[in-house]
């Protein structure tokens, strides 16, 4: 490897997750990192997805870290442009800049075994760190889908996540595929700009109404003057989703009446009983994300909206075709398709302890031993990894506890690498490394919990669910109960590598450092 830098950790990805663990570093007094990102400023996923109407499905003041509470949001649900504002303060508050390296996007992470560190390839030149924080996130990489005839297509193409804001769609026939979280708002924002908007659901969405609202100057003043009262916001917006969990996670028959909700909000708008009956799914609600609108339906029901109730199979030309056979001739395409969750492509560039990638690994199913740490990558871990993401809270909320987590291993290590005898501190010449078998009994543990969740259950196919079948990305639990599972790291639960051989202490010798 050509020459480097070397950091105690490197955090890759300078979204919620990477700010986050770069926060909490400075607060553990750890100052010996650098956060390496792809892109030429902070933001993540909000600074990725500018397209018309973006913005947040969860509440303002419960969609912030709780060490950085901001007082001003100026709606209940907020835009992406003030999220990605918050984040530039955050940044600047807790005195990130110096630690960012822009432009830096990695090609490669290497476990080096006799120097216990990785070796990290970016773009901008090379590091190595004693420990990596993987924060790039499961919404980072767009997914196209692959249709026949798309590269004949002589208009604009281009996915939600990257908006052409230099292409014009006024009085353009533009086709929409997909109905997630993003089409849902693209559609309302640009209905009444184009000349005709096609469509394409393959599968719909449940959606209730939004209820957002303008944050007044008096409400916001009181947050500033009374802190306490933003926490206690904060606090009644988390109480009332832990309370909904067990709908979702034991008793999906309880969200019968949230479905009776959405099919009121849908026959408020649409009054066209076929647009309705295309609109209506047939699986539980909550089986996918529920989405949260009130402008969608009422769009999706003016003259100049076609709504076909089949997925896109085919590219002819400037003709789109349908599975049904229907078909629309449009000028641009907006790929509304989501990301790589299950197959997230960081893992390609990840190289463990036995010269594998994590990505061969995974093949057979993502798993982490507690969101965080996967066997065989020894001083890595990952924020928002395996069976993490929530289907009716804050990302924040579970991606603070996994910087608890990060914390306390980053402690661990530093006590075992103390040497005999001395008083200074080694965190470098020591690892830990996840055991298989904790592993997968924290994975059966999750997946026995998943069984008879209503995403598990709901009857549908969502993109929670891998290639096999089986839901790797949401915990089917409380955001406090992931909070306990994830305070502390358990040393029973890995082995612990020595500079020295490079080799897990075994026997008596790991039993007395667990204890």
């Amino acid at each position: 490897m050509a020459e480097h830098e070397h950091v105690r950790v490197a955090v890759i990805g300078s979204g919620f997750g990477g700010l986050g663990a770069a926060v909490r570093l400075r607060r553990e007094g750890i100052t010996d990192f650098v956060v390496l990102e792809r892109a030429g400023s902070v933001g993540g996923t909000w600074r990725d997805n500018s397209y018309p109407g973006c913005a947040c499905d969860v509440p303002s003041h419960l969609y912030s870290f709780s060490f950085a509470p901001n007082p001003d949001w100026p709606r209940s649900f907020s835009g992406q442009e003030h999220i990605r504002a918050y984040l530039e303060r955050v940044t600047d508050t807790f005195g990130l800049r110096p630690h960012l390296r822009f432009n830096a996007e990695v090609k490669r992470m290497t476990w080096d075994a006799e120097r216990l560190r990785w070796d990290i390839e970016t773009t901008a030149g090379n590091w190595s760190a004693d420990v990596v924080v993987s924060a790039t996130g499961p919404l980072s990489e767009p997914k196209l889908p692959d249709v026949p005839g798309l590269d004949t297509f002589p208009g604009k193409v281009f996915h939600s996540a990257r908006w052409d804001h230099d292409y014009d769609l006024s009085g353009k026939r533009v086709a929409v595929i997909g109905t997630g979280a993003s089409a849902i708002q693209i559609v309302p924002s640009v209905q009444k700009q184009v000349e005709r908007l096609t469509l394409f659901q393959r599968t719909p969405a449940w959606v209730l109404p939004r209820m957002d609202r303008p944050i007044g100057a008096a409400e916001r003043a009181v947050h500033r003057a009374l802190p306490f009262t933003t926490k206690l916001r904060r606090g009644l917006l988390w109480g009332i989703r832990e309370l909904q969990v067990q709908a979702f996670t034991k008793h999906p028959g309880e969200l019968g009446f949230v479905e009776q909700l959405a099919k009121r909000n849908m026959a408020r708008a649409v009054k066209d009983p076929a647009l309705r009956a295309k609109l209506t799914p047939d699986y539980r609600i909550g089986c996918k994300r529920i989405l949260l609108s009130s402008t969608y339906y009422p769009a999706l029901a003016q003259p100049n909206v076609d709504v076909v109730a089949s997925g896109l199979t085919e590219v002819r030309g400037s003709t789109l075709v349908a599975a049904d056979g229907s078909e629309a001739e449009v000028d641009a395409i907006v790929f509304s398709t989501g990301f790589h969750v299950t197959d997230m492509p960081i893992a390609e560039r990840v190289v463990g302890s036995e010269g594998k990638t994590l990505a061969d690994v995974w093949s057979g199913g993502v798993q982490a031993l507690r969101g965080a740490s996967a066997a065989g990558f020894p001083n890595w871990m990952t924020i928002i990894g395996p069976n993490t993401g929530l289907g009716n809270s804050s990302m924040i909320l579970m991606i603070e506890s996994q910087l608890n987590y990060m914390a306390d291993y980053l402690r661990q290590l530093d006590v075992l690498g103390v040497p005999p005898g001395s008083s200074g501190s080694g965190g470098g010449r020591v690892a830990l490394d996840a055991r298989p078998s904790a592993v997968r009994a924290w994975n059966h543990r999750v997946q026995e919990r998943m069984k008879r969740t209503v995403w598990n259950t709901g009857g549908c196919t969502s993109w929670y669910l891998d290639a096999s079948g089986r839901n790797t990305t949401i915990w089917p639990g409380t955001t406090a109960e992931f909070r306990r599972a994830t305070r502390r790291v358990d040393l029973a639960e890995y082995a612990v590598l020595r500079a020295a051989d490079a080799r897990p202490e075994t026997g008596a010798e790991n039993a007395e450092v667990a204890a």
